[in-house]
């Protein structure tokens, strides 16, 4: 019977290193397959929750004001491109929109229920990194939701409601009281200590197939031991 450990992954839809990090713990996840179910959602995180809701702005502009200057914003820019092509992600981030990404983080909690958030994180963060779009449209996201087969127009009019908007806050909240300060930020449930692991970044593959093997390991000697003491 392979152990199941249950992971949130704090992460927004215009972070690069949330999709560089999606991508090498999906790696993870696939690695040790055999021995360990992964149980992984996500959940939310602003990088700028101060962004003004339905406007957008370049996001090379968005850097070069926040990093000092076009030419570093360029450096930046170009380096987080080489690490994604390494990861197999294709970024064009001369295109990407910096919006508010509140939105977003509604979809997606809207898509746990349903066992489609994968696929929406997914499809959200290539709109963002790939195609340009405008994460913070509405009419964008209903699109990018029937893209993964979900109905559109049900997408949209729960957009239009209140629906999810104060269970997200207080999800944004959880990650605030917890010193979530950067994302991705992996939190591992279950240890045998009785705290969650967590491990903040893009870690390298290895990293995350170290960290799920040796949670893994513990959680079996520690039932083994619960069985002694029962015994």
């Amino acid at each position: 019977m392979r152990t199941v450990i249950d992971v949130e992954i704090w992460s927004d839809v215009v972070c690069p290193w949330c999709y560089i990090g999606k991508r090498r713990f999906e790696r993870a996840v696939d690695a040790v397959a055999d021995e360990i179910e992964v149980r992984a959602v996500y959940r939310p995180y602003q990088l700028d929750p101060t962004a003004a809701v339905g406007m957008t702005a370049p996001v090379f502009d968005t850097y070069a004001k926040k990093f000092g200057g076009p030419e570093r914003a360029a450096q930046i820019i170009g380096h987080l491109t080489d690490v994604a092509v390494a990861d197999g992600l294709e970024f064009h981030m001369d295109r990407a929109l910096r919006a508010n990404t509140l939105l977003a983080h509604r979809l997606l909690w809207l898509t746990e229920a349903s066992g489609h958030q994968h696929a929406m994180k997914e499809r959200l963060l290539q709109a963002y990194f790939h195609d340009g779009l405008d994460v913070g449209d509405p009419e964008v996201l209903a699109d990018c939701a029937a893209d993964i087969g979900l109905d559109r127009d049900r997408v949209r009019e729960f957009l239009d409601s209140d629906d999810g908007v104060t269970e997200v806050r207080l999800m944004i909240e959880v990650a605030r009281d917890a010193e979530i300060t950067a994302v991705p930020t992996f939190v591992f449930a279950g240890a045998p200590e009785g705290q969650a692991w967590m491990v903040p970044g893009a870690q390298d593959t290895d990293v995350f197939v170290t960290v799920l093997r040796r949670l893994a390991a513990r959680r079996v000697a520690a039932q083994a031991a619960d069985d002694g003491v029962d015994g």
